[in-house]
């Protein structure tokens, strides 16, 4: 019961801190609206949906599950697209649903479109809410015994919170060929810093800063390596990853094109994680699971998340993409 206390005084403490983080994704990559809004548009084709699925901590308590889909689409210069998700955690079954627009702008910088940049920004709606009744407090304990069933003899103000939310972001692109390419950005989200107190408190959502580094480069003929890192703040709340991954060619015919992909993580004091993908034509499906070894390891035994993604482009047509080199001027 000692124990019972102890996590009910420990989440009264960091309540106000865990409330202001967003969520985080282990596959980043394939979640690219949610990681910066100059993502929307950016794709070889002409529509693009993104599905993500993410389930945490079921070795510990009642388990973190997430849910994110995204469309996105380009229209001339502009990309546009829009993305949803559902967050709900714990016993009190936390939820959090976010809906948000993006909106981009391709700028080359090069004649021959090798160097890109694409500002973006994003706006949307947040909603919480959360079940009371479904928490335990210590008016339930007389002392010798605890009673789920006693009343709390708790007053609450409100269950449900909406807000809205602002961010943007730019993303810089070096493009030489699909073997050949370097993508890195920065974010900032939540700039309004929007109210998400259930009382009358005033708790402003912190400015969630992400900045990102990718690389594709051709090892030989079947192989790329990809590596990338993230690193992620937000109030008190720091988050650094770094890995890579492999991609191996099973076929590079059009018509018939596969690969498979294997990487290796690092989150900085929380969790390493392997990821594996696969890739037919337009279609991308991959799944990572984090090995925990923070300081919940006594009660995770080292077992943290499950997460998978899907990915799937459609094209009205497939042009080979051209890049129109600048000729030098001879006299």
């Amino acid at each position: 019961m000692r124990l019972l206390y102890l996590f009910t005084l420990l989440c009264l403490f960091i309540a106000p801190s865990v409330m202001s983080q967003d969520i985080h994704w282990s596959q980043f990559n394939d979640n690219q609206l949610f990681q910066n809004p100059g993502h929307a548009g950016h794709f070889d084709g002409d529509y693009r949906f993104i599905g993500n699925y993410r389930d945490q901590w079921r070795s510990v308590t009642v388990p973190f599950s997430t849910m994110a889909i995204s469309v996105d689409g380009k229209f001339k210069n502009f990309g546009v697209g829009v993305n949803i998700f559902n967050d709900q955690a714990g016993d009190g079954k936390f939820r959090t649903v976010e809906v948000q627009g993006n909106i981009s702008y391709a700028i080359k910088l090069s004649g021959d479109s090798t160097h890109v940049i694409r500002p973006g920004i994003n706006f949307g709606m947040n909603h919480r809410q959360i079940n009371w009744d479904a928490l335990y407090f210590d008016s339930q304990y007389n002392g010798y015994v605890f009673n789920p069933g006693a009343p709390s003899n708790e007053t609450y103000q409100s269950s449900r919170k909406t807000n809205m939310s602002t961010g943007a972001g730019l993303v810089y692109e070096y493009f030489r060929d699909n073997r050949f390419k370097v993508l890195a950005g920065f974010g900032a989200f939540n700039l309004n810093r929007p109210n998400q107190g259930f009382y009358n408190q005033e708790i402003p959502r912190e400015i969630r800063y992400n900045a990102f580094v990718k690389g594709t480069f051709q090892l030989n003929e079947k192989w790329d390596v990809i590596p990338s890192a993230q690193f992620s703040t937000q109030g008190v709340y720091k988050e650094l990853v770094i890995g890579g991954s492999g991609k191996y060619y099973l076929d590079r015919k059009k018509d018939v094109y596969s690969a498979l992909y294997g990487g290796v993580w690092y989150r900085n004091k929380d969790a390493a994680y392997l990821t594996f993908g696969y890739d037919y034509k337009d279609l991308f499906v991959g799944v990572s699971y984090d090995i925990n070894f923070s300081k919940l390891v006594p009660a995770s035994h080292l077992r943290g998340g499950i997460e998978f993604a899907v990915r799937y482009i459609i094209r009205k047509f497939k042009p080979k993409r051209i890049i129109h080199r600048v000729c030098p001027d001879y006299i």
